[in-house]
């Protein structure tokens, strides 16, 4: 399962729409993990102003290697962490996360670029 859902956001989710603000609270409080790597690269964007900001970290657990594995792999999710952070969010391998500026086309057109995601394998991340 993705997500540890509180029966008030399931209810809330049967009833009608899900906010942004309790969605994003529920990724967070689920995949602890995967939210403090977007999180950690978004203040990481911001400190240094530029187009964009990589995480490189290997997840320390198979059990964070899921958690950044799920939140990547959603749509909804991606697309609610891209928005709150203004950020577009791409994934290359198991671990390298890139954020990047709403205005940074050229350098995310490179990051997931085949060129890119070839230049980027590592033998060591074989089995990932």
């Amino acid at each position: 399962m993705s997500l540890t859902v509180p029966s008030a956001l399931l209810e809330q989710a049967r009833a009608g729409e899900v906010s942004d603000e309790d969605f994003l609270r529920c990724i967070e409080s689920s995949l602890p993990y995967a939210w403090s790597v977007i999180s950690e690269t978004a203040e990481k964007l911001r400190a240094n102003g530029g187009p964009s900001a990589i995480n490189e970290n290997v997840p320390p657990t198979e059990e964070a290697w899921g958690q950044l594995f799920r939140l990547v792999a959603s749509d909804s999710m991606r697309a609610a962490v891209e928005k709150h952070y203004d950020v577009k969010l791409a994934f290359q391998n198991c671990c390298k996360v890139g954020l990047f500026s709403p205005s940074a086309t050229e350098e995310y057109r490179e990051f997931t670029s085949a060129r890119a995601q070839v230049l980027n394998q590592k033998p060591e991340l074989l089995n990932c």
